[in-house]
Parts: C-alpha cells; sequence; structure tokens
C-alpha cells in the first residue's frame, strides 16, 4: 500500500535483507523534548501487503496475530520536519526531504473565500503575525481571513529569524511541493465541524492535482481526521482512498469504524500493545489489516516504547531521532532472532 522511508543498520539489513515497512488526536497534539544534528542513513522501500482471513457474524478479521516485529515502523514527519523548521511550511517539508523522509503530514483548512491552505491552529496567532498585520481582527481565525490576506503573513519568524518571510502554503502549492520531492502525504481534514464541505473541496484538489490517479490512491495519500462523519464522507466519494481515524476509540466500537477506515491513529500516551493488536485482529474496507500510526513522538525513549508494541507507523517532529532509535531496536531484534 504505502512507499514509505525506514532506515537500518548495516547489520540489520545483513540479517534482514530486503525489509518492507509498514506505515496521527484525542485532543491537542502531545509533544515531548526533541532533538537534532543526527546523522542519518537512508534506505528506502515499499510495504508489503498482508494476507487475512475472515470469520463470521460481518466482522472482517486479519486472521492469527502478526509475528514480533523485526522490521522498523515506518516515520513519518510530522507538519514536516517541524522540529527543526516551521510547522506546515515548505521550508519544513524540504527539512524532511533532507533527512530521507518520504512521508510528510500536513493539516488541511478552508478559508474565508473557500481556498484550502496549510495550517494546524484554526486561528493564525501562534503561528503567523496576524495580530500585528490585522489588529482588531480577533480572535483572527482562519475562516474569517482570504486566502490573499492570509498569503501576506509571516509563518516563519516565530520559530527563527531564518524563516523570516516563510509563507503559509496553499493546499495546491504544497502539493507542488512534495510533488516535486516525490514525498507522500499523511493529509489531516482539520476541524471539519466548522468548515461545511471541506472534504469536496480537498478530494476536489488532489483531483485536480494528480493525486487521485490510481498510483497516489495507492501509494502514495492518505487522508485522516478526528471526524468520523468527516471520513464516512470521503470513503463515500472516494471509496478507494485510504482513510484514518485520529484517536483511541474504545475496542467494543472498532468494528464500526472498520467499514469505512483503514487506519486508526491514536496519540502514543493512549495506546499500548493490547490496544495494537486489537486493532490489528480486525480488516478495514479495502480487506487488509487495519494499520496504527502513534503520534506525536519525538524523543528516543518514547519511540522504542511504542515501536515495542508493534504499531505500523510512529508520527514525529523529530523523524530522525525516532528513525535512529527504532533502527538500533530492530538491529538488535534480527540479532537476537539468528542466535
Amino acid at each position: 500500500m504505502y512507499a514509505g522511508t525506514a532506515t537500518a543498520s548495516v547489520a540489520a539489513a545483513a540479517l534482514l535483507g530486503a525489509g518492507t515497512f509498514l506505515m496521527s488526536n484525542t485532543g491537542a497534539p502531545v509533544t515531548d523534548a526533541t532533538a537534532a544534528g543526527h546523522t542519518v542513513t537512508v534506505a528506502r522501500a515499499v510495504t508489503a501487503g498482508h494476507t487475512a482471513a475472515s470469520t463470521g457474524g460481518g466482522i472482517r478479521t486479519a486472521g492469527a496475530p502478526a509475528p514480533a516485529r523485526t522490521r522498523d515502523p515506518l516515520v513519518i514527519s510530522h507538519r514536516g520536519a517541524s522540529a527543526y523548521a516551521p510547522e506546515n511550511t515548505l521550508a519544513a517539508v524540504d527539512r524532511a526531504d533532507a533527512l530521507g523522509f518520504d512521508w510528510v503530514e500536513n493539516d488541511v483548512q478552508l478559508t474565508k473565500d473557500g481556498v484550502l491552505v496549510v495550517i494546524h491552529d484554526t486561528d493564525l496567532k501562534r503561528t503567523t503575525d496576524a495580530e500585528t498585520v490585522f489588529p482588531g481582527r480577533a480572535p483572527w481565525a482562519v475562516k474569517d481571513f482570504t486566502a490573499a490576506e492570509i498569503a501576506r503573513l509571516d509563518a516563519g519568524s516565530w520559530f527563527g529569524a531564518r524563516y523570516t518571510g516563510t509563507r503559509v502554503p496553499t493546499l495546491r502549492q504544497y502539493l507542488e511541493r512534495i510533488g516535486h520531492n516525490r514525498q507522500n502525504l499523511l493529509l489531516e481534514i482539520k476541524s471539519p465541524e466548522i468548515y461545511p464541505g471541506i472534504e469536496r473541496a480537498t478530494l476536489r484538489v488532489l483531483r485536480q492535482e494528480g493525486w487521485l490517479d490510481r498510483s497516489h490512491v495507492r501509494d502514495h495519500l492518505v487522508i485522516q481526521s478526528f471526524g468520523a462523519n468527516s471520513l464516512r464522507k470521503v470513503h463515500k466519494e472516494r471509496p478507494d482512498v485510504v482513510t484514518g481515524l485520529l484517536g483511541t476509540p474504545a475496542v467494543a466500537d472498532l468494528p464500526s469504524y472498520a467499514e469505512f477506515t483503514d487506519e486508526i491513529n491514536p496519540a502514543y500516551t493512549s495506546v499500548s500493545g493490547k490496544y495494537v493488536a486489537a486493532v490489528h485482529a480486525l480488516k478495514g474496507p479495502h480487506d487488509k489489516r487495519l494499520r496504527v500510526n502513534a503520534w506525536t513522538v519525538n524523543n528516543r525513549a518514547h519511540a522504542l516504547r511504542v515501536a515495542g508494541y508493534g504499531v505500523d507507523g510512529i508520527i514525529s517532529n523529530a523523524p530522525d531521532v525516532v528513525r535512529k532509535a527504532t533502527a538500533t531496536r530492530a538491529a538488535v531484534e534480527a540479532r537476537r532472532a539468528v542466535r
């Protein structure tokens, strides 16, 4: 399903051969300490599909539990490599690319005049100079500004002087950049309850920019949201598109979500090995095992803990830190396996 990026040590590569790698909130994003300055080695791979079996009662299950993981979880750059460049900007996308990460996550919202822009908060205060440029426009909600007005804002100075003048990209601009970089997209439809029609608007732009062809839908795109109804709309419009539900729904409710979503993407603080196993026991609308991508993991200890639960992906502001931690873990497990 996914074309991803992962890294393993030379020892792990020798032991594992050609690895396959698998592929984000129940509230505000969770963050922890980040680390920078790590040297990385990049190896690109394509994920493999899973065999599955069915049971009676209308619930699709994924058959026997998967063996203990001896490969790295896919690492996804949260809002781009947002520990190192201003989040959700083209600079963050390019930073993720420079670090060797194929998958980036972003957040999409609608402007007053119906243009899709890439920004996380539903207001402009934290990551732009909207309060200075437009005094008296409180609460500076994204939905109250036109695309042209938002294009005037500085979305980089808050992060560092070197990023002064960085802009909030439109979704079209964002897609153009990640297409140029040959990256893949985990797109979050943000706060759909305040943006009627955002699902169709998103799909329309994706289609116009060539992101709903067979290749992109199969290997390069996932649409996620906290809004279950929003994902149902996406699935109804484009049942071929892979979708992910953000949050940690009760295990008893998982079968109902599996009717329209392919992933359950929880905060790392809310997940456990038992929960991951419960998700993996079900099959989604594309008749494949449900996947789990945990967010937002930014240090080695948390990366090792979450990888130990058997998650398929880890979403991180500092993806190089997570990759280094999980690659080390994979190498150790591989050595143990051949003893």
